[in-house]
């Protein structure tokens, strides 16, 4: 007896529109052209035509990009701009086929997601919640950290899209809003760690200490960690006149400290040293800060630097 063919909205995708062609969102599409049928909208001409020469076909509006597609890769900024972007004046989830998936590559929260889940079912289509980490250099190699939360039927669906674009795979749960629990996690880790690296180093140079050398000195010991290692480098750059490169805004974590206090109080959880963090990020954008780089929140507690 012969098995029959899984039906078409079990299929693994084999298009994806990608909507935002920005710093993540163009090297993301070019990585999925790789070995999918890929689509892209950008209200940007010269995103488009970048795009166009990286293997992308582009699109005029979103709701062009989305027609007919397996699949719709999103990240966004928050929650309101999630709901925006599929149920807003000029959403798109209404061009979704019954069918496709929707993947969540953003930290948004589970508060934000489950009303967004509810409306995608009651049209057919799921949602595979699959925040990543990673810049724009390792979504272009497909070398991203991605947590994924979704059913079984959806992974398989999605999964073509998730080979593609992480190198680490972690499956956290079977409901889409397990991959924004870790996530939050994850950045109640990141946000502390990032502020915890900025005291430091601010101690450091108020002792006298050469920067440099004790950077160098903590990452050889116990008190290292990934955060210190890497925002550490560019907490050197900050005090200077064009200050640190920008890879991770400081306001993302505004917005994630956000999200993890609102995860802590929903579960009538005591976080004193993550609310500490957020406030040192909240002063940060308070003073200027919100568009440079995070590592700059050591000018928080040092303004100025005082060694060399």
């Amino acid at each position: 007896m012969t098995t029959p063919p899984p039906a078409a909205s079990d299929e693994p995708v084999r298009s994806v529109a990608v909507l935002g062609l920005g710093a993540m969102g163009l090297p993301m599409a070019t990585r999925l052209s790789t070995g999918l049928d890929v689509r892209g909208f950008d209200i940007a001409a010269e995103r488009l035509e970048l795009a166009r020469e990286r293997g992308v076909t582009p699109c005029g509006s979103a709701a062009e990009a989305v027609d007919g597609v397996d699949a719709l890769l999103l990240a966004v900024r928050d929650g309101a701009q999630l709901d925006d972007v599929l149920f807003g004046e000029q959403g798109v989830a209404a061009g979704l086929k019954e069918g496709a998936v929707v993947v969540l590559t953003s930290t948004v929260g589970t508060t934000a997601l489950a009303p967004v889940v509810e409306r995608l079912e009651e049209q057919g289509v799921d949602l595979v919640d699959a925040p990543l980490s990673g810049g724009p250099a390792r979504a272009g190699a497909g070398d991203l950290l991605v947590v994924v939360g979704a059913t079984p039927q959806a992974r398989t669906k999605a999964q073509p899209v998730l080979n593609l674009l992480a190198s680490t795979l972690t499956v956290v749960g079977d409901r889409p809003g397990d991959g924004q629990a870790l996530k939050t996690v994850n950045q109640l880790l990141c946000g502390v760690h990032i502020a915890a690296a900025g005291e430091a180093l601010a101690l450091a140079d108020a002792l006298g200490l050469d920067l440099e050398r004790t950077l160098d000195a903590l990452m050889a010991g116990a008190a290292s960690s990934f955060m210190l290692g890497d925002r550490g480098r560019r907490m050197l750059e900050a005090h200077s006149p064009e200050g640190a490169e920008v890879r991770s805004r400081l306001d993302i974590f505004v917005k994630d400290m956000g999200i993890v206090g609102d995860a802590t109080r929903a579960a009538h959880l005591a976080a004193p040293v993550a609310a500490a963090a957020e406030q040192l990020f909240l002063l940060g954008a308070a003073q200027g800060l919100a568009t440079a780089d995070d590592s700059s929140v050591v000018k928080v507690v040092r303004p100025e630097r005082t060694t060399a």
